[in-house]
């Protein structure tokens, strides 16, 4: 039982770490990064300042996957819903 444990532990941190590094490549493939930077004003707000913007908010990840899926209050993204989850924990974690 415990070797299972570690090894679903070991298995998600290879997953987050994965996604964690390809979220900016992600980000240029789905055409994000043609309105928006990391650290800079662009047509839409920076990656940082969204980041900002939501910290703290549990349902944050969540509401932006929303909003991007369905072209609520933000042009609708064309990435797949794990894309923009990925893309979104990233976004988040700055």
């Amino acid at each position: 039982m415990k070797s299972k444990l570690a090894f679903a532990v070991a298995a998600a941190g290879l997953l987050l770490a994965g996604t964690a590094q390809a979220s900016p490549e992600l980000a240029e493939k789905s055409g994000c990064n043609k309105c928006h930077a990391v650290d800079t004003k662009k047509m839409g707000a920076s990656y940082k300042d969204i980041a900002k913007k939501y910290k703290g908010n549990a349902a944050a990840e969540a509401d932006l996957v929303k909003k991007l899926s369905t072209g609520t209050g933000h042009p609708k993204a064309t990435a797949s819903p794990a894309d923009l989850t990925a893309i979104t924990k990233w976004i988040l974690a700055m």
